[in-house]
């Protein structure tokens, strides 16, 4: 699915915020809140997740899963794995 970080990143690249995000995708903004406030992948409502990424789509987003390539190459944030001894970079 979608983690928070990712959640955060995409609405970053959008240029949107956490209310524009929730008129977008047909939600409450707590609801949007909270699901960027979780620790690691996004827990909800199935529906309501459906919604939240494809506003962020639609929005110009595209979300890349672990280990998936980009299918537009257009620009995008990816995290690395950390490397040995605990850092990214």
């Amino acid at each position: 699915m979608i983690t928070a970080a990712q959640m955060r990143a995409a609405r970053a690249l959008a240029g949107i915020d956490q209310k524009t995000l929730a008129e977008l995708a047909g939600v409450s903004l707590p609801t949007i809140q909270r699901m960027e406030a979780s620790d690691g992948v996004v827990r909800g409502v199935v529906d309501t997740l459906v919604k939240v990424i494809q506003a962020l789509e639609s929005a110009g987003v595209e979300l890349i899963g672990e280990n998936q390539p980009s299918e537009s190459g257009g620009r995008g944030v990816r995290l690395r794995q950390p490397g040995p001894g605990g850092t990214s970079g």
